[in-house]
């Protein structure tokens, strides 16, 4: 269990939710890196009912609104699967300066473990109106825009914008909630 200050109370209902690499590294830069984050997605998707209502991923953290039968052990699997297939594809690649930074980096209580990928915990939010859900949407999806990475958020591919514009995106969304 993480050290979040952050608690999930209502575990069915939908959450915004945002996962952030350790000291912000630019690991999603890569095709087979957000891939790893897509397949996680769509597992946890098939096996343990995750409704995805939106998402976006950047080089280094990722926005949801999900839900499922519970999402605190949804996240937990989560975390867990795409950090050890992240850290298989990194030393398959040989990337050592990612390697080294994220043992650097690493927080001293992990002892069971030689590097850490993600941030602790993934500051859930409960979504608790249909405002709140078009707001956190909106967000989400203007993301890589604010960022500058482009003009709209329909034509960044790693993210549930195209859904919303009638566009077939990359993971399947509930776009109805």
């Amino acid at each position: 269990m993480g050290r979040s200050r952050y608690k999930i109370y209502e575990p069915k209902n939908p959450h915004f939710l945002t996962c952030t690499i350790l000291n912000w590294l630019p690991i999603f830069t890569r095709k087979e890196s957000v891939q790893i984050i897509i397949d996680s997605l769509k597992h946890l998707q098939k096996e343990e009912n995750l409704k995805l209502y939106a998402y976006v991923i950047l080089e280094n953290h990722l926005h949801l609104i999900a839900q499922s039968d519970d999402i605190g052990k949804s996240m937990r699997h989560f975390k867990s699967f795409t950090a050890k297939a992240l850290l298989q594809l990194l030393q398959k690649e040989n990337a050592q300066t990612l390697l080294e930074q994220f043992r650097f980096y690493k927080k001293a209580h992990k002892t069971d473990r030689t590097y850490q990928i993600w941030q602790e915990g993934y500051q859930p939010k409960l979504i608790l109106t249909d405002a709140m859900m078009i707001a956190k949407i909106n967000y989400i999806h203007h993301n890589p825009v604010k960022r500058g990475f482009v003009d709209e958020g329909k034509h960044w591919r790693y993210s549930s914008a195209r859904d919303y514009e009638g566009i077939d995106g990359l993971i399947e969304v509930e776009r109805f909630w």
